[in-house]
């Protein structure tokens, strides 16, 4: 069984940076390729970023490209999202999640295994 743990949300300002982290239980954790994905009340999930098993490709959807980076630790069993100059509209739920590297990041479909979310909230 994989468990999925984030942390490091918060309320921050807008302009302001945060880092989320998400460890991940189990011996398998380089084999799984690691998104992250967010849902605003209303709104359904969306894809923000993944990295490959091997942490040598990344994906971002466009509007977090430049602010966010996402990295991954694998002698730690974790994923980090890196997030700057935040903005009202990255206000979310977000979430980490893992998945047999396909080569496809974008859908939820891909992924395997949740973690429970952590909250986000950026003031203007």
């Amino acid at each position: 069984q994989v468990q999925l743990v984030e942390s490091g949300g918060g309320l921050v300002q807008a302009g302001d940076s945060l880092r989320l982290s998400c460890a991940v239980s189990g011996r398998t954790f380089s084999t799984y390729a690691m998104g992250w994905f967010r849902q605003a009340p209303g709104k359904e999930r969306e894809f923000v970023a993944a990295v490959s098993r091997s942490g040598g490709n990344t994906y971002y959807t466009e509007s977090v490209k430049g602010r966010f980076t996402i990295s991954r630790g694998n002698a730690k069993n974790s994923v980090y999202l890196q997030m700057a100059s935040l903005k009202p509209e990255d206000t979310a739920v977000y979430y980490c999640a893992a998945g047999r590297d396909s080569g496809r990041y974008s859908s939820p479909t891909d992924y395997n295994y949740w973690g429970q979310g952590t909250q986000v909230t950026v003031s203007s």
